[in-house]
């Protein structure tokens, strides 16, 4: 830690951290690309980065950036949990992983156009038809449609993770309503305030052009051709953990913030807002209700969220949603691992960012593998999300294991496993100390006439020593990620 002693890094911390840090190489150096960062930070007082610390709380206090947390049946409003150090990585790492998030959702998007009408895939026995009998989450519902340009996933957030020999994964993808990106604006907006001179002398690439990429991704799907379709953000309702950014991007993209109450169905199969005026119609739909709950007469009748006759608009192309209906049957843990024979049967390449090797246990061979290794692997179930249902097994008591044994053996198309990698830290401030903290990243991805990918994406740290747990509804935080051009700093 020679060359970063201005700094108040912890040196223990750093000395026996073996995973792949994000800023500092194993001599002590910082990377490239956080060079100019570090360069900053050693100039520095003391004092300083705990000022800005309290700055970036009191700043996401006013800003009222929150998040929900359910717990004993009540629900917690907490302040969004945020690090000031930022993630940072090179322009020309990023390119290729740009590159390899888009190729991934084109190829999960001609998946779940395939599995709704000709089921190719099944037929040439590249997919098994087992795995697709047993979705939860393919509706029959949808059989027979093709949505506007064959998309039915417009905005995924995949999740990567970088092992300790600097790989970069995806670890899985999030098909049916990703959240998360209003945080990822809302960070950068903060490190602005807090670092202002920073961003006025590194070529850190921008992401606030995000609202407006989403705002075009969504009209493309209006089936009126007119230049500004009406557009409406379908939320839950304040309770919702996500409800801060459900009102968060319907606010910067000049969009209607409705609840399903607020929305009805014509005869005509359009849908129509309710408003003091009277009726206007809605061209698109930006739904962030899950399938089961969207439209109670398509799927639970007992659903109070969604809009009756929803669906019949939807097949009628009389208004767009997105996601689309039934895109949840490729967000799957266990889809996730014939991803990379998925990419290479619609579009006969190999993946540009692999997938973290992984267990079937519907698979006897593989099966028996993971009830003999359960202390090295982390066993995911098939469509749990939020870090919940899961077995980290080398930090689970061996009764914890036992039980996950008997999960598996009773219903094994339910659950893949992974070896527990050690995945990449990253500088956070911890006290008065730089320590290192283990984190993932979650870029978003948007697909209609275009493509778009945000340039970095959402990090997510685990605040606490050796986890490696980072949701926020578990305890996790979040850092800004800086995608920056050494050559241009």
């Amino acid at each position: 830690m020679e060359h970063l002693k201005s700094l108040p890094l912890s040196q223990n911390a750093y000395l026996c951290n073996t995973a792949y840090d994000e800023l500092i190489e194993p001599g002590g150096q910082p990377r490239p690309a956080a060079k100019p960062l570090f360069d900053y930070l050693a100039r520095l007082r003391p004092d300083d980065l705990e000022a800005r610390r309290e700055a970036a709380n009191a700043a996401i206090m006013t800003m009222g950036i929150t998040f929900t947390v359910y717990s004993d049946g009540a629900n917690i409003d907490r302040a969004w949990p945020f690090d000031i150090i930022p993630r940072v990585m090179s322009r020309t790492e990023w390119m290729r992983i740009d590159i390899g998030l888009k190729q991934r959702l084109v190829a999960l998007n001609l998946f779940i156009n395939d599995l709704y009408n000709e089921q190719r895939i099944v037929k040439d026995k590249v997919f098994p038809l087992e795995v697709l009998a047993g979705s939860r989450n393919f509706r029959p519902q949808c059989r027979g449609i093709t949505p506007r340009f064959g998309v039915w996933a417009h905005i995924c957030g995949t999740d990567l993770v970088r092992d300790r020999d600097g790989t970069v994964y995806v670890l899985e993808d999030n098909l049916r309503v990703p959240s998360g990106v209003s945080y990822m604006l809302e960070n950068r907006h903060v490190m602005k305030r807090l670092f202002p001179e920073v961003f006025n002398t590194c070529s850190i690439l921008p992401v606030d052009d995000y609202p407006a990429r989403l705002f075009d991704t969504l009209a493309a799907l209006s089936p009126r051709d007119w230049e500004r379709p009406v557009v409406a953000v379908l939320t839950p309702g304040i309770f919702n953990s996500a409800y801060f950014e459900h009102s968060y991007l319907a606010q910067q993209m000049g969009a209607y913030l409705v609840e399903g109450s607020d929305l009805v169905v014509g005869e005509d199969d359009c849908v129509y807002l309710k408003t003091v005026s009277g009726l206007t119609r809605v061209d698109v739909i930006y739904r962030r209700i899950d399938d089961d709950f969207l439209d109670p007469e398509a799927f639970r009748p007992d659903s109070a969220l969604g809009v009756p006759g929803l669906m019949r608009a939807w097949r009628a192309g009389k208004v767009g949603i997105a996601n689309a209906p039934g895109a949840g049957v490729a967000d799957d843990k266990v889809v996730y691992t014939f991803v990379p024979r998925i990419i290479k049967y619609y579009l006969d390449e190999d993946p540009i960012i692999p997938n973290v090797p992984s267990y079937l246990c519907m698979e006897d061979d593989q099966r028996d593998y993971v009830l003999a290794n359960l202390d090295k692997l982390v066993v995911k179930p098939a469509n749990e999300s939020g870090g919940y249902g899961m077995l980290m097994g080398p930090r689970a008591s061996s009764e914890e294991r036992g039980k996950f044994a008997e999960l598996i053996r009773a219903n094994p198309r339910n659950y893949m496993a992974q070896p527990t990698l050690d995945i990449s830290t990253a500088p956070t401030l911890v006290g008065h100390e730089l320590a290192p903290r283990h984190l993932d990243l979650r870029p978003f991805v948007l697909q209609s006439k275009i493509q778009y990918a945000t340039t970095g994406g959402l990090t997510r740290v685990a605040m606490v020593e050796g986890s490696l747990v980072v949701n926020s509804s578990q305890g996790g935080g979040s850092k800004d990620t800086w995608i920056v051009d050494p050559g241009e700093a």
